[in-house]
């Protein structure tokens, strides 16, 4: 959960037209990060690139969002 608020936290630290989260190293993805990544992509419409690990994939898609324009295939 301290995670997800950091990442979102730094994201929006500085402006930014577009943002890319690269989680190709994460291996825990819980329902906080869910979270942040929504929030994230609610905020950026249309500029949010997500890059997943097998992991992160795996809990989008059994969360319903792996069919998100924003998550790249991993």
């Amino acid at each position: 959960m301290a995670t997800a608020d950091t990442m979102i936290q730094t994201v929006l630290r500085e402006p930014a037209e577009r943002v890319t989260l690269d989680l190709r190293e994460v291996t825990f993805f819980d329902s906080a990060a869910i979270h942040a990544v929504v929030r994230l992509a609610q905020r950026f419409p249309g500029a949010l690139t997500v890059l997943p690990s097998r992991q992160v994939s795996r809990v989008l898609s059994i969360s319903g969002l792996g069919d998100q324009a924003w998550l790249r295939p991993a």
